[in-house]
């Protein structure tokens, strides 16, 4: 029987009382859209905070992806590179343009993008003669891509980098800050993220002639006239003046929220790490993960259970888990596009779909809460 508990999701929004203050003035301004205020001030402090020289606010993550692509001048039947275990709102745009995608695998000291693997891809491509217009890296569940042997790869067969920073925001590389990390970068601002403006996303870039034509594009392409006149396709991808006042009182406690979900991190690692076949995604040691998710591992041969097993004892607890994402190169849509595992004989990211549970990890999280989490698992692997 299903409890009668309050329902405890997987990443609520956390709100708090700075937000307020800039959707008052917008109201108390009727600058409500489009754009205005907020928006200018939250691009100009986003692009401060991670330490970029332009930012565009924009109505969602995959928006800044699709625009991303347009800049590195992506189209009919080009290939683009990218993170294989990821949200499809990373590789969707790809086919926005009628490109083809080209997934490559996670390596197991981040969960991902493999360099090993995409060198092999590189190398093949090359010698086709059809190198990838782009390569877009996911940073996954809060944690950056090791960017190092990446970048050093694609400058080495000259093709840009997309960063999708979607969650990852907080997070650092070597002393960066994610954001920063590819030729274009984009963020997420939708409601599980780690904050929120309900719906939006933002692209990054120290090219400011690249992110004013990205403006121009989002923006419905309006050519500088009296009257509306249009040489190119534009797109209604801007962000409403509302959305941002959310978002500036957000990335005001960005760095609270930060610390937040990693101790929610740390209290699951150590209530349940230690346990035969039970692991938690791991922190690689070239930065700092925001934590956006906290994601246990259980080896099956193990641990005498599946991860779908603590999934479903927990939805009777009325609490939300999930697996971690589904590949890309499994994905129906995606069926048939070419695919590099780590190791020609090992894919990790079937792995981690096959082994991975995200719990709940808002930032908002109370450890009694957290509690009840805990204890529900233990529960299972007990039985």
């Amino acid at each position: 029987m299903k409890t009668t508990q309050p329902r405890m999701y997987l990443s609520p929004p956390h709100l708090g009382t700075f937000e307020m203050e800039y959707v008052r003035e917008a109201f108390a301004s009727n600058w409500v859209a489009p754009l205005g205020p907020n928006v200018d001030g939250f691009e100009g402090e986003m692009a401060s905070y991670v330490g970029s020289q332009a930012a565009l606010a924009l109505c969602s993550g995959t928006a800044a992806v699709h625009l991303a692509l347009k800049l590195v001048g992506v189209g009919e039947g080009d290939a683009v590179f990218c993170s294989s275990l990821t949200f499809i709102g990373s590789a969707n745009p790809i086919l926005y343009e009628r490109a083809i995608p080209v997934f490559i695998d996670s390596e197991p000291a981040s969960w991902n993008m493999s360099p090993v693997a995409l060198e092999r891809a590189l190398q093949e491509a090359e010698q086709l003669g059809r190198l990838p217009r782009a390569v877009v890296v996911a940073n996954l569940y809060g944690q950056s891509a090791d960017y190092d042997p990446i970048l050093s790869l694609c400058e080495s067969f000259g093709v840009p980098i997309i960063e999708d920073a979607a969650e990852s925001l907080g997070a650092t590389y070597r002393g960066k800050k994610s954001g920063t990390l590819g030729r274009y970068s984009i963020l997420s601002f939708n409601g599980n993220k780690i904050i929120t403006t309900g719906g939006g996303g933002m692209l990054l870039s120290d090219d400011e002639e690249a992110i004013s034509k990205a403006r121009f594009w989002a923006t419905q392409a309006r050519d500088p006239a009296p009257h509306y006149e249009h040489t190119e396709i534009g797109y209604n991808y801007r962000m409403s003046n509302i959305l941002a006042g959310i978002g500036r009182g957000q990335l005001r406690v960005l760095e609270e929220r930060v610390e937040a979900r990693r101790k929610v991190f740390s209290r699951y690692k150590e209530a349940l790490g230690g346990r035969e076949g039970v692991d938690f995604m791991p922190e690689a040691p070239f930065g700092r993960s925001n934590r956006w998710l906290s994601v246990m591992t259980i080896d099956p041969t193990k641990a005498s259970l599946r991860p779908i097993d603590v999934i479903k004892a927990l939805e009777v607890e009325n609490i939300e888990a999930r697996p971690v994402w589904k590949p890309m190169h499994r994905q129906p849509l995606f069926a048939g596009c070419r695919y590099y595992p780590h190791q020609p004989e090992l894919s990790i990211s079937d792995r981690l779909f096959a082994v991975g549970v995200c719990l709940p990890s808002g930032s908002n999280l109370i450890a009694e809460d957290q509690e009840r989490v805990i204890s529900a698992v233990l529960k299972t692997m007990s039985c």
